[in-house]
């Protein structure tokens, strides 16, 4: 069994859009300070990086389940070029009202991630901007880590509070008395893992009705097969 990092996307790996508003196209998508090196260090200290995400903007007819995927593989591609490597990225694409096991605080995404790469929960952890980010990762059996912004008060669940996603994995690898890889997050590490990460799986999450074959999205797979 293997160790994921499980990431929320917006406010965490690029910046939020304004209240109200949503990431709607490539051009809107702007990434974080430290973003790359960030997944490197995670990368190599071994952990599976997984990004689950809610993205109510399908269900409002905002953006399609084929433009979404599109804005992730390039997300995906840009990072790893960086060297940084995604393995995979799973999301909710329903409304906040709809009765759906995937929508954050709900676990849906990480267990499915878990199922199809052979994750143990226990050893993983959920970083995320909110507290339903934290409440996904306790409810799935994750340590947690929660992302502040400036002037928020710490009064978070969470295992560790950070003021970015560089900060968090500092404090992970450090509590699991793991290297630090900070001069190793290079296009030539990503290099290095390529063939062991391969291309990500990009993946919408069950309907509904928990049915598996709606509203699942292309799936990229992996240089070779996908491993689980």
């Amino acid at each position: 069994m293997r160790k994921a990092a499980f990431l929320d996307r917006d406010g965490v790996i690029n910046r939020k859009a304004p209240n109200g508003c949503y990431v709607t196209c490539w051009s809107q998508m702007h990434f974080l300070p430290n973003t790359a090196q960030a997944i490197a260090k995670l990368n190599q200290a071994g952990f599976r990086v997984i990004v689950v995400s809610n993205q109510r903007c399908v269900a409002k007819g905002l953006i399609t389940i084929a433009d979404l995927d599109s804005i992730h593989r390039r997300m995906c591609d840009t990072l790893a070029a960086a060297g940084a490597i995604i393995d995979a990225v799973y999301y909710c694409p329903h409304e906040v009202r709809a009765c759906c096991g995937c929508r954050k605080p709900a676990p849906g995404m990480l267990l499915d991630a878990a199922r199809a790469h052979k994750i143990d929960l226990a050893l993983s952890w959920m970083i995320g901007d909110s507290g339903l980010d934290v409440e996904a990762g306790r409810n799935a059996g994750c340590k947690t880590a929660q992302l502040l912004s400036d002037g928020e008060i710490a009064n978070s669940k969470a295992d560790v509070m950070a003021s970015s996603l560089l900060d968090a994995i500092d404090q992970i690898l450090e509590s699991e008395d793991l290297p630090d890889y900070s001069n190793r997050a290079t296009s030539e590490a990503a290099k290095e893992m390529e063939g062991h990460h391969g291309d990500p799986q990009i993946t919408a999450s069950h309907d509904l009705h928990g049915k598996e074959d709606a509203f699942i999205s292309g799936v990229i797979k992996r240089r070779g097969e996908i491993e689980g």
